[in-house]
């Protein structure tokens, strides 16, 4: 026995059949019958009574079901529920069935959700060759990773794909489809995996590659962490050396618990001297590789550098040997640290060669602190907002008419400067909640709802508020909804012009695996089926009577 579509069950053979069921709905041994003669089982024979019951209460009944009667808010509310609820299909069959759609069973809402991202691409396609500067990262869902791609600027996702692998080989077919798409590198940003790195020179050779400064100085930042949670443990180890020094009574004890407070002070002295000295070389740190001064001027590739090999000799002076091991291939990575500054120095260039020195250091100033705005909590945001608002009135002033223009060529120019991929981590975000809800077996179908889902929901807040991804990366505003959009995809893809459910595939029927005769029975058996009712009786009472 095993299940298998039945094509030669047609919509008038499946009426016909219901019709036979309910003719004899009670007479023992009819519903076997009619199932054997059409080689279907008893459960799907009483499938069929339950949806034509269903059906014909519907059409006769005064109060329609929503499903049946809008199927353009059911789609929407599916959408919704899976990409902007980001719920469970559990979740979703238990909402449908509270509001009394049918059918929501687990399994029709996977198999609606597969077919609708299987119309949608994995690699976003766009009409026209566009330049763009990629953030690429690797997500991993159980064993298998998710290789991801989305553009700097406009946060949009480029390409998305479940690999077998993270090798080189794979990422460079994962670029080269980019390039395949019309989709060309101004450079990279990333952290140091192997195969990421290697697989992006191989296909896109001449490129830039920038490392990312959260993986960079990750390690170093652990270490200070470390020498946080020890200066507490010795500052808690001298209290109670202290207070074990004020319990003491004899004069032999007093001068026991005296040395060991003295011991535990000079610990609790050092720790702390060395977490703030710590500390203060990481904020240092920190500073030196902002792109700009405080005096609003670009930084140089050779004063960063500077900068950081002095910072880096005073950290590795320090007497802890997990700063020094921490530090050591920081030394060595300080050519790729510097890269940005390479792009802002020739930005530099551009800028004074077209807006007055005076004017175009406010405006890099400006600039600097509407970037902490976003990244700052409610006090400091604040003050970041009344920095950047003074230093655009000292620029409007001298420029006047033409600071609206120059304002937006500075800011447009500051914002093409790429150094980090830590925006490529909100892809992370987006994904894990949907990776929780499956347990990690998610598909390529779903990844690709989730890359239209993001590309076209317009972002609630933050400094792209009201706008898309794909509205920033085109520049042209979406006709509707990412629902609506999203609805429209799938329906054309699927060939449906007019509003309705998602085509269904016919169910599974199940059928013996026998060749004998049996074409002939079921015609056959027809008229036997179709018997009057009181011979049927006659035949059973005949057979209980030999029974008994």
């Amino acid at each position: 026995m095993k299940f298998v579509r039945r094509p030669d069950l047609d919509s008038q053979t499946r009426i016909h059949i219901v019709m036979l069921a309910w003719l004899h709905q009670g007479v023992y041994g009819k519903m076997t019958e009619i199932a054997n003669a059409y080689r279907i089982s008893r459960t799907f024979l009483y499938q069929l009574l339950l949806m034509a019951n269903l059906q014909l209460e519907t059409l006769f009944s005064d109060e329609k079901l929503l499903f049946q009667k809008d199927h353009y808010r059911l789609d929407q509310l599916l959408f919704l529920l899976r990409l902007e609820g980001k719920c469970s299909l559990l979740s979703i069959a238990s909402i449908l069935k509270a509001l009394e759609y049918h059918p929501h069973s687990v399994g029709y809402l996977s198999q609606c959700f597969h077919r609708a991202g299987q119309t949608l691409p994995s690699t976003l396609v766009i009409p026209s060759k566009k330049w763009v500067f990629y953030l690429s990262d690797e997500i991993f869902a159980i064993h298998a990773p998710i290789l991801v791609t989305i553009d700097a600027r406009s946060t949009t996702i480029l390409n998305i794909a479940l690999a077998s692998d993270r090798s080189a080989d794979t990422w460079s077919a994962h670029f080269e489809a980019l390039e395949e798409h019309q989709f060309f590198s101004l450079g990279m940003a990333s952290d140091r995996g192997l195969g990421l790195v290697a697989g992006y020179q191989a296909a896109c050779d001449m490129a830039l590659w920038v490392t990312d400064y959260f993986h960079e100085f990750r390690d170093l930042f652990a270490v200070l962490h470390q020498l946080e949670r020890k200066a507490y443990a010795a500052i808690g180890q001298e209290d109670d050396a202290a207070q074990k020094f004020a319990r003491a009574k004899s004069e032999a004890n007093l001068a026991k618990r005296l040395h060991q407070y003295d011991t535990a002070h000079h610990v609790c002295e050092q720790a702390m001297a060395l977490y703030d000295q710590c500390a203060m070389l990481l904020h240092l740190l920190r500073e030196a590789v902002q792109l700009c001064s405080p005096q609003g001027r670009l930084r140089t590739v050779e004063n960063v550098r500077s900068e950081l090999s002095l910072l880096f000799d005073m950290i590795a002076a320090l007497d802890c040997a997990a700063i020094t091991h921490a530090l050591k291939p920081i030394r060595q990575h300080i050519d790729d640290i510097v890269v940005p500054f390479k792009q802002a120095e020739a930005i530099a260039a551009e800028l004074r060669a077209v807006v007055p020195h005076d004017a175009c250091d406010f405006l890099v100033l400006a600039w600097y602190h509407d970037h902490l705005v976003y990244q700052s909590g409610a006090k400091p945001k604040r003050s970041h907002q009344k920095e950047r608002d003074f230093w655009l009135a000292c620029a409007a002033g001298l420029l006047g008419n033409a600071f609206a223009t120059l304002k937006a060529l500075v800011f447009d120019k500051l914002d093409s400067i790429v150094r980090a991929s830590s925006l490529v981590e909100m892809v992370n975000a987006l994904l894990r909640p949907y990776l929780n809800s499956c347990k990690g077996q998610i598909t390529q179908e779903a990844l690709n709802l989730i890359m239209f889902y993001h590309n076209h929901r317009r972002y609630k807040s933050g400094k792209r508020q009201g706008k898309a991804p794909i509205e920033l990366l085109t520049g042209k505003p979406m006709e509707a909804p990412w629902w609506e959009l999203l609805r429209q995809q799938v329906h054309t893809e699927q060939g449906v012009t007019a509003p309705g459910p998602w085509p269904t595939r016919p169910p599974l029927q199940l059928v013996t695996n026998n060749d004998g005769g049996t074409d002939q029975q079921v015609l056959a058996s027809g008229q036997a089926i179709i018997a009057p009712t009181g011979a049927a009786k006659h035949d059973r009472r005949h057979k209980d009577s030999k029974a008994a």
